[in-house]
């Protein structure tokens, strides 16, 4: 897929995912308790900075501490930087980072209703290229968002990881990488580009973005989720009736109030369509094994 064809399925997905933020909580919260969210952590944000779009817990690896800045790259609805804000207490920061403007527009809404203090903010940004100063982070975290980036620009988030670190600063990320190459009709669907499949680099190729980047001491650990989730959890379900019913899509035939089925169904951002799903995703991937190509990585390096 070329790149301006990524980037318009990319910001139409997660604009249709920040619309829909206060429905599929059941799924949302399944997600991230597969990759490693605790109750505690998702009683602890609003509810919808969590929207199931995860693929492991940055945070876990990052071993943030008091009053150190950390800035979360692709930060969507802010979940890890308002978990992150509370590691780092008031007298550190925590930055996001993201491109969407609905993602950002609903991350200052979850901001508010959090009452989170001034050490949260959010910037408008591609990760490609950020608009903050060299050398003002301790740590910079990312969750499944660097597979989102065209494989001909992925070097360039790196090599802005870097520079926003201080010497000694480190990079906590959870991603999904490909342990073999996908199947090429896998490659070439948007819906399964982002969902975080088909742009997945090979753990070799993604070692190699960090060490050309500058960083030394590049650990890898396979987390050992399972993937399939995915392809099997109902998208847009919320619960036991739903999936009784075999409702997996809000576009289907439903007694929700109108103003939700446009919520989901309503093209945005004036993109054409209604942009790939969840759903449309698992209709790609039919019965294909998410096992068998890809894992969940925790990825940890450090600036000399």
């Amino acid at each position: 897929m070329e790149s301006d064809r990524i980037y318009a399925a990319v910001k139409e997905h997660y604009s249709q995912s920040a619309l829909r933020s206060d429905q599929r909580s059941g799924y949302r919260r399944t997600v991230a308790q597969s990759f490693g969210y605790t109750e505690e952590e998702l009683g602890g944000v609003p509810d919808q900075s969590n929207l199931g779009l995860s693929c492991g817990n940055p945070l876990a690896i990052a071993s943030l501490r008091e009053g150190e800045t950390v800035i979360d790259i692709g930060s969507g609805a802010g979940f890890d930087v308002f978990l992150a804000a509370k590691k780092v207490g008031a007298t550190g920061r925590a930055i996001g980072v993201d491109m969407n403007k609905d993602m950002l527009a609903l991350a200052e809404k979850n901001k508010a209703r959090s009452g989170a203090a001034a050490n949260v903010s959010f910037v408008e940004s591609r990760i490609t290229g950020i608009d903050l100063g060299d050398g003002i982070a301790d740590c910079v975290v990312s969750n499944c968002v660097v597979n989102l980036v065209p494989e001909a620009e992925k070097q360039l988030v790196f090599d802005e990881m870097f520079r926003l670190l201080r010497p000694g600063g480190r990079v906590a990320v959870s991603d999904i990488l490909a342990v073999k190459p996908l199947p090429e009709a896998l490659r070439a669907s948007a819906a399964a580009y982002v969902g975080c499949v088909a742009g997945a680099s090979l753990v070799g190729a993604y070692e190699g973005y960090l060490k050309c980047a500058g960083f030394k001491d590049v650990l890898f650990q396979d987390a050992h989720h399972d993937l399939n989730i995915y392809r099997d959890a109902p998208s847009y379900a919320d619960g036991p009736q739903d999936r009784r019913n075999g409702i997996t899509s809000c576009c289907e035939s439903r007694d929700d109030a109108e103003e939700v089925k446009m919520a989901c169904c309503t093209p945005t951002s004036g993109q054409g369509g209604n942009g790939p799903n969840p759903d449309e995703l698992a209709l790609d991937l039919g019965e294909v094994d998410l096992n068998e190509f890809l894992a969940s990585y925790k990825i940890y390096a450090v600036k000399p």
